[in-house]
C-alpha cells in the first residue's frame, strides 16, 4: 500500500500539459527526466544505471553519488565518480554517425541542422542517470560481454573492456538497455550489426521486463506521447528485424500518435501557439510580436498559454504590440 501511494503521489507531480509534449533539446530533456521520471528514484533500491548507487539531487538535473550505498570506488577519476551524469543508452555517436549532419560537422552541426538528431538526443526513453566515471569510460562503446575484465569500480558490477571497446552493464539492467536499444534503432531507423542484435536478443529474453521498467515506460510515455513497444510487448525484435522508422519521415520528426506537436520554423506561424526563447527566457505571441517565427529551432520551446510561459519563468517580448 505504501509503495502504491508513493507511485500515485509521484504521478500527481506530472502536470497535465506535459502529456504528449516531448522535450525538444537534450538540456530540456535532462530537467524533465529529473522532475517527472527519476525524482523519487534517487534513494530507490534500483539506483542509477550502472552500479545501482543512490544519489542526492543537485541543481536542475545533476546529482551527487552516495558511494557507500553501492560499494563504489573510483577507477581513476574521483571527481567524476562522485556525480551523476545523463547516459545516452544508445550513444549520441552511434545514432549521430548514421546521419549526414554528423559527417558534415559532427554533433554540433547535427544539433543546429537536423531535427531528427535533436529528437534522438532528447528522447527520454534513451536517458538514464549514471555514475559519471562509468558513463565516461563507457564512451561510445557498444554493449557486450567482458568476462575477462576484473572489477574496476569497487563492488560495481558494470565492466568496461577498453581493448575490445565494449561495456557489459550489471545484470539488473541488461534487459532494459536491450529493449531501449531496440526502441531507438526501430523508431529512428538505424542499422544494427548482427552480433549486437544476437547479444541484445539474448538479454531481452534472459532479463524480462521488471515492474520498475514498466513504471518508467508509463512515466515517459505520458510525456513523449507513445510507449516503448518492446517494453509493452507490441513488438518483438528478431534477427534481421525490419525497422519501422515511426520517428522519421522524409528527414523530419514524426509527431507521435495523440501527441501535441512542438512547432518548428516551418510551422511557427500557426495561430495560438506561443514560442519561447530558451536563451533569453522571452516568449512571443503568434499575433503582434515581430520576433515570432524568427527563432532558431534549437532555441525554441512552445507553450499553450501565456500563463504557462510565465509560470516557467518566461516574460513577453518587449516589442510585442
Amino acid at each position: 500500500m505504501k509503495k502504491l501511494l508513493s507511485v500515485l503521489t509521484f504521478a500527481l507531480l506530472i502536470p497535465t500539459q506535459a502529456f504528449g509534449n516531448p522535450p525538444s533539446t537534450f538540456s530540456e530533456a535532462k530537467v524533465i527526466a529529473k522532475q517527472k521520471i527519476y525524482l523519487d528514484q534517487a534513494n530507490s533500491s534500483m539506483g542509477e544505471l550502472y552500479c545501482g548507487c543512490k544519489w542526492t539531487w543537485v541543481g536542475k538535473s545533476g546529482g551527487r553519488i552516495d558511494p557507500e550505498s553501492c560499494g563504489l570506488k573510483a577507477r581513476k577519476q574521483e571527481n567524476r565518480a562522485e556525480r551523476t551524469e545523463w547516459e545516452h543508452i544508445v550513444p549520441a555517436w552511434t545514432f549521430g554517425n548514421q546521419r549526414q549532419c554528423w559527417k558534415n560537422g559532427g554533433r554540433e552541426n547535427c544539433v543546429g541542422d537536423d531535427p531528427v538528431f535533436r529528437a534522438m538526443e532528447a528522447d527520454l526513453f534513451n536517458l538514464y542517470p549514471s555514475v559519471g566515471e562509468v558513463n565516461g569510460d563507457r564512451s561510445n562503446f557498444n554493449y557486450g560481454m567482458a568476462p575477462g575484465i576484473a572489477p574496476q569500480y569497487g563492488q560495481c558490477k558494470t565492466r568496461v573492456d577498453f581493448t575490445q571497446r565494449a561495456a557489459e552493464p550489471r545484470d539488473e539492467v541488461k534487459g532494459l538497455v536491450a529493449r531501449t536499444t531496440f526502441y531507438m534503432f526501430d523508431r529512428y531507423k538505424l542499422n544494427m550489426s548482427r552480433q549486437q542484435q544476437q547479444l541484445l536478443m539474448a538479454w531481452d529474453k534472459q532479463y524480462p521486463v521488471s515492474p520498475w521498467e514498466k513504471e518508467r515506460d508509463r512515466r515517459i510515455s505520458a510525456i513523449m506521447g507513445h510507449a516503448n513497444p518492446f517494453v509493452t510487448g507490441e513488438r518483438q525484435w528478431t534477427q534481421g528485424y525490419k525497422t519501422v522508422g515511426d520517428g522519421v519521415v522524409g528527414g523530419l520528426t514524426v509527431n507521435p500518435p495523440k501527441a501535441t506537436a512542438r512547432p518548428t520554423l516551418a510551422s511557427a506561424n500557426e495561430v495560438g501557439t506561443i514560442i519561447g526563447n530558451r536563451k533569453s527566457q522571452v516568449y512571443h505571441l503568434s499575433v503582434g510580436c515581430p520576433g515570432y517565427g524568427k527563432l532558431s529551432a534549437k532555441n525554441q520551446i512552445s507553450f499553450s498559454s501565456e500563463s504557462e510561459a510565465q509560470a516557467a519563468g518566461y516574460r513577453k517580448a518587449g516589442n510585442c504590440k
